[in-house]
């Protein structure tokens, strides 16, 4: 019979109970404590009641089980009545059933193991980017921003940068074009531009080779002899393909005197990691000399460790989730690193932004603002200067949002006493090769600047040259 006493409901328990604290069966096996140790974080599998937590001190409920309720009926008194709750040996636990979005909590301790916008995996699956990152015994030292795990499929690479393919498309007649527009006196600079300008980088590719096979010649060649200033680096980027063009950029930038920053910026910041293996593979097998040995080099001290991380090619795959949790120990890290201190950590945020994925680059902005109601961009600015202030922001402002971002650049190469053409001409080849990605960057162009890209060009270049670039733009001429 069933007695109540103390406001208790008190029943005998079950014949064959299992020991307390066991796993039922069939269920998952608990989940590892949470750092640190102490109370479970709460998720919205396992939420901790309001009253005292009927599980021993320190153990949790089975992964998956049903969140335990208030004491009832059937359910035996947690702790013996009157005594004191146990002591919390967490220190700074997050509160339970934190809200979504809610900055995380000030004081030292383990965040909630929430996934911004992503369920949290069950035991046995993948875990999911940045899982364990910071685990480490209170007092240890952290590392400056370990790489994220590539959960997921990997990034294909680019249209381009992958290995050669063979199409079902015919190059012969557009190769005979292009030397018929180059023979004899004189040469059809728009017939140039008609044939390279519209074509993708697999039709570049197949034309080349057909130019090679049919003629016996070099296209690049040609067209170097035939034409000159930027209406020549603009044909000669596009008879190249986007692969072979930005090795040729980045070996031009690291030769002679000086170095040509903004370059290596449009070059390297923002790839994928198959883009920037293949990257390094071309450049190799071009100059025969290591790209990250030349970048070495031509930059130094922190500059340089910058951009070992960005050749390293460890960026989280795009397929890698946002996590909550991780975003918010990203901003933390940032905020640490640069407002909280004097100085400033440089390869914290180096680290930080050349490691994750546009996805996380663009929540970490946005939770920055949210809890500490100030733009990342400008902290980079105040704590920043010169070449890794550029750097850092490109990165920064491409996961944010790439179409505005590139149509800045393009604004970048036009504004002020005259046209930076280097940039002009490069900028608007290597954006053309992705025509739905160019069609996005002429729309964020006028929601920003209020005016057409191809009357801002327009008004810029002339002749030839102005042809080249609409026609990249995918302007009729």
């Amino acid at each position: 019979m069933t007695t109540e006493a103390g406001g208790y409901y008190q029943q005998p328990p079950p014949p064959q109970q299992q020991p307390y604290g066991a796993s039922p069966p069939n269920q998952y096996p608990p989940p590892q404590q949470p750092p640190y140790g102490g109370a479970p974080p709460p998720n919205q599998y396992y939420q901790q009641p309001p009253g005292p937590p009927p599980q021993g001190y320190g153990q949790q409920p089975p992964y998956g089980a049903p969140s335990p309720q208030a004491p009832g009926y059937g359910a035996p008194p947690p702790v013996p009545y009157g005594a004191p709750p146990p002591p919390q040996q967490s220190y700074g636990a997050p509160p339970p059933q934190q809200p979504y979005g809610a900055p995380p909590p000030q004081q030292y301790g383990a965040p909630p193991p929430q996934q911004y916008g992503t369920p949290q995996p069950y035991p046995g699956q993948p875990a999911p980017y940045g899982q364990g990152y910071g685990q480490q015994q209170y007092g240890a030292q952290q590392p400056v921003a370990p790489p994220p795990q590539n959960y997921g499929p990997p990034t294909p690479p680019s249209l381009g940068y992958g290995p050669p393919q063979i199409i079902q498309w015919n190059g012969d007649g557009d190769a005979n074009a292009l030397r018929s527009a180059m023979k004899g006196f004189g040469t059809d600079e728009k017939t140039l531009i008609r044939v390279l300008a519209t074509k993708d980088p697999l039709q570049i590719l197949t034309i080349r080779n057909a130019y090679s096979r049919i003629h016996r010649r070099d296209l690049v060649a040609d067209i170097k002899s035939e034409t000159r200033s930027w209406l020549e680096m603009g044909l000669v980027a596009l008879a190249r393909g986007p692969l072979l063009h930005d090795v040729h950029l980045l070996h031009d930038a690291m030769s002679g005197p000086g170095t040509k920053e903004l370059v290596m910026n449009d070059v390297l910041l923002g790839r994928s990691n198959a883009d920037m293996n293949a990257i390094k593979s071309e450049y190799q097998r071009t100059f025969h000399r290591r790209l990250e040995d030349d970048v070495r080099g031509d930059l130094s001290m922190k500059t340089e460790r910058h951009f070992m991380i960005v050749l390293a090619a460890q960026r989280a795959e795009d397929s890698a989730p946002v996590v909550k949790a991780e975003i918010d120990r990203d901003v933390n890290d940032l905020y640490n690193a640069t407002e909280a201190k004097v100085g400033t950590d440089e390869m914290k945020v180096c680290s930080i932004l050349s490691t994750r994925n546009d996805k996380q680059i663009e929540a970490i902005a946005y939770e920055y603002h949210a809890k500490y109601a100030r733009r990342l961009e400008d902290v980079i600015r105040k704590e920043f200067s010169g070449h890794m202030e550029d750097a850092l922001l490109f990165q920064l402002r491409q996961g944010i949002n790439k179409a505005v971002h590139q149509a800045k650049l393009l604004e970048d190469a036009m504004v002020g006493m005259g046209t930076k053409d280097h940039l002009l001409v490069n900028r608007v080849v290597r954006f053309h090769w992705d025509r739905n990605n160019m069609a996005a960057v002429r729309s964020a162009y006028v929601q920003r600047y209020r005016k057409d890209l191809a009357q801002r060009i327009k008004g810029e270049t002339s002749g030839d040259y102005e042809r080249l670039l609409l026609a990249c733009i995918g302007e009729h001429v």
